[in-house]
């Protein structure tokens, strides 16, 4: 199945957002190592350079790394993971009260719907 993407961002950077979303939520795991660039490829439905794009931006953030012949694995540094889980925490939080203000409600109105929907 391939993925869907948005046509306003670069498709590389969305594969990096989902990537991200899969480690934080424990798909891949500290340490553990990630599909092969044509692996991603072929279930994304991309280019492989694409793909290799978005490891490579991922690599220099610093949230995998590549063990020569072995492939491309997640960092096993905690702290660096929580401050990723707190990002897309923030990132995501920050869409919501956009697309929210946009319809018209105010904050208060956004924290109390979010607070019911929690009950």
């Amino acid at each position: 199945m391939t993925w869907t993407f948005e046509s306003d961002k670069p498709i590389y950077g969305q594969i990096v957002e989902r990537i991200k979303f899969r480690i934080v939520k424990g798909e891949y795991p500290p340490g553990s190592r990630i599909p092969s660039v044509r692996e991603l490829a072929l279930e994304a439905g991309v280019n492989p350079n694409t793909v290799q794009r978005a490891y490579a931006e991922l690599e220099s953030e610093g949230v995998l790394y590549t063990e020569r012949t072995n492939g491309k694995f997640v960092v096993n540094d905690s702290g660096l993971l929580n401050q990723l889980k707190q990002t897309l925490s923030r990132n995501y939080i920050e869409d919501l009260f956009q697309k929210l203000t946009d319809l018209g409600l105010t904050k208060e109105e956004i924290i109390a719907a979010v607070l019911a929907e929690k009950e």
